[in-house]
């Protein structure tokens, strides 16, 4: 029987073709550049592939996962994505997305060790902790999961907001839209829990200060510039 790297390779071979009989400079067009409008960072689970949950193509939308969907301040890997599409690619929107039935955050609920895992997921336990008071009023064990999940999702998009990256595209460029859903593995639906607009108020503590924004001159005044 055909073993399973064949398989993936001649599908995408299938691919290919199938792409180029709908557009035959489908990747001409492609290789000259990427312009997507959307960063999508979400959870590594194999279930939850970004361009298939919402029907994206190549090119459409730039992606960042790791385990849980997080966002933490001292990961140079998401940080280095979050920084390119934002001043580079210039994304009009990040959806931070999670899922129910997330191992990450069901792994963070309990008290296992899972080794270095463990240094991970103490940022979830650390969302449990802030709401503790709304999750341990919730008897049903699948409902608070499912609650830690939503949490966590609005936690992880406030951590967007408080990135001088992201602030200063919000004081510069009024941009981008940070919007927070969790997807359901049961029915395939995203749901959104939050967004935040541009300029919207966050915690005075995590907020940066860079002076006026940056207001084109007159084109007039600027040809005067370079006299």
């Amino acid at each position: 029987c055909m073993d399973s790297i064949t398989r993936l390779k001649l599908a995408n071979q299938a691919w290919v073709q199938y792409t180029l009989d709908r557009d035959p400079l489908f990747f001409e067009k492609l290789k000259d550049g990427q312009h997507p409008e959307f960063l999508w960072i979400g959870c590594s689970d194999s279930r939850i592939p970004a361009d298939t949950v919402v029907g994206t193509g190549p090119g459409e939308m730039f992606v960042h996962r790791n385990i849980a969907n997080m966002i933490i301040h001292t990961d140079f890997n998401m940080l280095s994505v979050l920084e390119f599409a934002v001043k580079t690619l210039r994304v009009k929107h990040i959806i931070l997305c999670g899922h129910y039935n997330c191992g990450g955050v069901r792994a963070a609920m309990s008290q296992q060790n899972l080794g270095l895992l463990n240094k991970w997921l103490r940022h979830i336990k650390d969302v449990y902790r802030f709401h503790h008071v709304e999750l341990e009023a919730i008897r049903d064990e699948g409902k608070r999961y499912n609650r830690l999940v939503e949490l966590n999702v609005v936690e992880q998009v406030h951590h967007l907001a408080e990135t001088s990256i992201v602030q200063q595209s919000w004081h510069e460029f009024n941009s981008p839209h940070l919007h927070g859903w969790v997807f359901d593995t049961g029915t395939g639906l995203v749901k959104e829990i939050m967004s935040l607009a541009p300029g919207s108020s966050i915690e005075d503590i995590y907020m940066f200060d860079f002076g006026q924004p940056n207001v084109p001159l007159p084109s007039s005044i600027q040809r005067q510039a370079r006299r």
